[in-house]
């Protein structure tokens, strides 16, 4: 899928910190955001709220 000129909002993925195996894909706005987003997202493999990161 190609990008529009001028597109600010960029799909990303937030992996898991805890095991690494389990991934959420969501969009961030990098004018606004340009650091790496956290947030707290639910595991079902672990089944708990785990921290997951953003990698590239």
């Amino acid at each position: 899928m190609a990008k529009k000129k001028g597109e600010k909002r960029e799909i990303i993925r937030l992996v898991c910190t805890e095991d690494g195996k389990h991934y959420v894909s969501t969009t961030k706005n990098r004018m606004n955001t340009p650091d790496k987003l956290e947030l707290k997202k639910f595991n079902p493999n672990l089944r708990k709220v785990t921290l997951h990161r953003e990698k590239k």
